[in-house]
């Protein structure tokens, strides 16, 4: 099914930086769809370092499965090169023995043809659950994605990779760091199916920076809470969810412990994790939840997510209603602690509840004013404590059940 570009979207793909050290390629494997690529391959060079957070759904995928005993392993260090591909429209997922049977052989026919040990080839895969990837198709396309493989085709990567995605998601960043650049490329598949659980969709970032795995991996679970895992578009996690990032080492800069590294990469996090909500499957509005006063951040973010998941929310938000009543509720069922009376509500810079009321200077037109923006910010002051939070969502429409309810089709 042909879906229109998603309202939200970004005008282009951005143009981003050329990682040193990564190639990438694309291909048409015809997994499911036909007449697009639908196979990426992507290469790094000996001394990359990968670390990666993937959802803990209790179904989790082949692939996922996979990929963490891989980057648990001694085996996985930097003298060897490293190898990621990914196909759409199959997500390989509850597919029992057949789908360990499909990763091992897509993994073997990679390390075969690029020379790479197997120990250091990840796979992923989207797309419907529990029918049986058809590996074949993809292993007859591995020596020509080998063949293809060019430093600048990020953006035909991020394409191969869409299932119900409108557009494809990229984001990039470059700093200085003692007077050399150092460059951070993204990209990122998702739409549906979003409420991650320590990663999220299919999200691959490459930099040339250098730096030790654990500390990669560290900094990327970190910043993966601040993110990622503030985002969701139908309270959904998926079976599939993987976060990959990678280090090449080429620019021959350390950034361990660098804060002007953290935040640049941080941003890049933050910005494909907004355009997978901006391409939430039939959403028209963007919508920033702020908690403030919450008896610690962790109850704030509980709040956050409970008002943004709410499909009574998220269908008056659809419908430009400002039917404040519908957060209050939301906040009531997070189970976090809450007080009736010490709680304010805005729409934007428009003061709708407080004290456990109505605000007596709220006029039901300057609420719908705010609801009809194709960006809406909801703030919430719980007048408990310190706590804060920032969760980020999207409205649901007649178009998310249209899509869900013919996905198979």
């Amino acid at each position: 099914m042909a879906l229109p570009r998603s309202p939200l979207a970004p005008d282009h793909f951005p143009k981003l930086p050329q990682i040193a050290g990564v190639r990438f390629a694309s291909a048409e494997a015809g997994v499911k769809y036909k007449n697009r690529t639908d196979v990426m391959l992507a290469v790094m060079d000996p001394g990359s370092s990968v670390a990666g957070v993937f959802t803990r759904s209790a179904t989790r995928s082949a692939p996922v499965l996979d990929c963490q005993a891989k980057l648990a392993s001694s085996d996985n260090h930097t003298a060897h090169g490293a190898a990621i591909l990914v196909n759409s429209g199959n997500s390989n997922a509850f597919t029992g023995h057949y789908g360990q049977t499909s990763v091992a052989e897509i993994t073997r026919t990679v390390a075969d043809i690029t020379g790479i040990p197997a120990a250091r080839v990840f796979t992923a895969s989207t797309g419907v659950i529990g029918e049986p990837l058809p590996h074949e198709r993809i292993v007859s396309q591995i020596a020509t994605l080998n063949d293809g493989l060019v430093a600048t085709a990020i953006e035909d990567a991020a394409e191969a990779i869409m299932t119900t995605d409108t557009f494809a998601k990229g984001a990039g960043a470059t700093i200085e760091v003692g007077g050399k650049t150092v460059s951070i490329a993204g990209i990122a598949k998702g739409s549906g199916m979003i409420a991650p659980d320590m990663a999220t969709m299919l999200v691959y970032i490459f930099t040339d920076a250098q730096i030790a795995q654990n500390d990669l991996q560290a900094l990327l679970s970190q910043i993966c809470d601040r993110t990622f895992n503030c985002i969701t578009v139908d309270s959904d996690t998926s079976t599939s969810d993987s976060l990959m990032l990678c280090a090449s080492g080429a620019s021959g800069i350390d950034v361990t412990g660098n804060t002007d590294f953290a935040l640049a990469l941080e941003n890049v996090m933050l910005d494909l994790s907004h355009q997978v909500v901006r391409d939430g499957e039939g959403a028209t509005k963007f919508v920033e939840i702020q908690v403030t006063g919450a008896m610690n951040d962790h109850d704030a973010k509980v709040h956050g997510l409970s008002i943004a998941n709410s499909p009574l929310v998220k269908t008056a938000i659809a419908g430009e209603d400002p039917n404040w009543g519908r957060v209050v509720m939301a906040i009531g069922k997070s189970g976090a602690a809450a007080d009736r009376d010490k709680l304010s509500i805005s729409f934007g810079e428009v003061l709708v509840a407080e004290k456990g009321w109505v605000s007596p200077d709220y006029k039901e037109a300057d609420g719908a004013a705010e609801m009809a923006k194709p960006e809406i910010v909801i703030k919430v002051d719980l007048g408990l404590a310190e706590g804060k939070s920032t969760v980020w969502t999207c409205d649901l429409t007649h178009q998310y059940i249209s899509i869900n309810a013919d996905y198979r089709s």
